[in-house]
């Protein structure tokens, strides 16, 4: 089905062949693309990639970078991106990036909005709620939607050592930003209407702008490619309870509580278990050493970093998800491994909190490393002795799952372009 509708899509991070954000943003360009008429705005660093892998398009607009400005880039990412990464520096130092490519935009696209050339303007990333979009400034005849935007979530009281192993005394830098960067209050006081991406990011940007409830609502950031969605799950091959992790090896993702639970399994229930771990980072290591200590080296296996592509055969071998991260915005993962059948034992926290239910997996309070990793322990004995549970879970994941398709998901955003558009109409006769 296609709109009668002309969109200025601007995705500043637009890449498909990376991860988190810039994936994400490719996502949402191209199902929505296959039905409104589209123009993406992104920057040229994803350009290469995006023409490997898509059809041509004279509707995408690359905004160029200055030379000093990519030195600049890779001087941030060399700085910020040692051993471990100090994401609230990374994204406070990227802001002279983001600001010329604000810049640009604007000055490339006013006149056009001005005449009335597009429908909608539709701004998806930075998915932060950091930054500011100068171009709101000339959407007065044409509305101006914000999101999914999502982030801005603490560290629990309880994971203090998780918090300082994250860097966490550098998140005073958001409020500093909130004060400091041009256009970025107004931004969120002038938009149309805003996506947050969490309960906890519309609650933060309600409180933090006074916004009513009329120009906010509640859209989970993440999507699922259909081609992961699973009709049914297929029956066992062998008698063997497989348990997955995918994730970055980081400390905020906590494979080391899903390892602690194991090994704090009787002796039945770990004889008829396998934990397979995906994924690299800083962390890897250090669990490794774990590994040898708590004697589990026939249990637990270590995958390391693969393509998203080949994900789906470790979602399809396993039966049961273990990902207690403590500090998740979006969550992907779990959205994936429900695609695929997979009971979910995460933390009640963040946005994962929000994608499982009562009948799809378990959520775990997190008050502190050790409740969570004793909570983690039971919901994995429960699930191993409890055939039945988990296949029902496994049948209501992936019910679950199939409302966050990406295609499903374009047709909502189209469907509040609509209302956006009808509202702003009414409101100039």
């Amino acid at each position: 089905m296609k709109y009668n509708i002309k969109v200025l899509l601007i995705i500043e991070q637009c890449n498909p062949r990376w991860q988190s954000v810039p994936l994400e943003g490719y996502k949402y360009f191209q199902a929505i693309s296959q039905i409104v008429e589209t123009t993406l705005v992104t920057h040229d660093r994803n350009e290469k990639d995006i023409k490997e892998i898509s059809e041509p398009n004279n509707r995408i607009v690359y905004i160029q970078e200055m030379d000093v400005l990519k030195r600049y880039y890779s001087l941030v990412e060399n700085l910020t991106y040692k051993n471990k990464t100090k994401w609230q520096l990374y994204n406070s130092l990227m802001y002279p990036i983001y600001a010329d490519f604000n810049h640009k935009v604007y000055r490339q696209f006013k006149e056009k909005i001005l005449n009335g050339d597009y429908d909608i303007v539709h701004a998806i990333t930075p998915m932060i709620p950091r930054y500011p979009y100068k171009i709101n400034k000339v959407c007065q005849q044409t509305p101006f939607l914000l999101g999914p935007v999502n982030g801005g979530i603490p560290f629990p009281p309880g994971f203090r050592t998780k918090a300082r192993e994250e860097f966490a005394y550098l998140n005073f830098l958001r409020a500093i930003g909130r004060f400091l960067i041009p256009g970025y209050r107004e931004t969120y006081k002038k938009a149309d209407r805003i996506l947050a991406g969490s309960t906890y990011t519309l609650n933060l940007l309600k409180r933090l702008f006074k916004i009513s409830d009329s120009r906010i609502s509640l859209f989970f950031e993440n999507g699922i490619d259909s081609r992961f969605v699973l009709t049914q799950k297929q029956p066992k091959q062998d008698a063997k309870i497989h348990l997955l992790f995918v994730g970055r090896l980081v400390p905020y993702k906590c494979a080391d509580i899903v390892i602690k639970s194991i090994g704090q399994l009787n002796p039945t229930i770990l004889n008829k278990i396998e934990l397979t771990i995906v994924g690299d980072g800083s962390e890897k290591i250090k669990l490794e050493n774990l590994v040898q200590k708590l004697g589990l080296n026939d249990i637990v296996q270590f995958i390391g970093w693969v393509p998203q592509s080949q994900t789906l055969d470790y979602y399809r071998q396993a039966d049961i998800f273990c990902f207690p991260s403590i500090r998740e915005f979006g969550g992907a993962v779990v959205l994936e491994a429900m695609a695929n059948g997979l009971p979910c034992i995460v933390v009640n926290y963040g946005g994962i909190g929000e994608y499982v239910t009562e009948e799809t997996g378990f959520k775990i309070e997190p008050i502190s490393p050790e409740h969570l990793t004793q909570e983690l322990t039971q919901k994995i004995k429960i699930l191993v002795e409890d055939d039945q549970l988990r296949e029902s879970m496994s049948v209501k994941s992936i019910e679950r799952a199939r409302q966050f398709t990406w295609e499903r998901k374009a047709i909502e955003i189209v469907e509040i372009y609509e209302q956006m558009i009808s509202e702003k109409r009414s409101l100039d006769k």
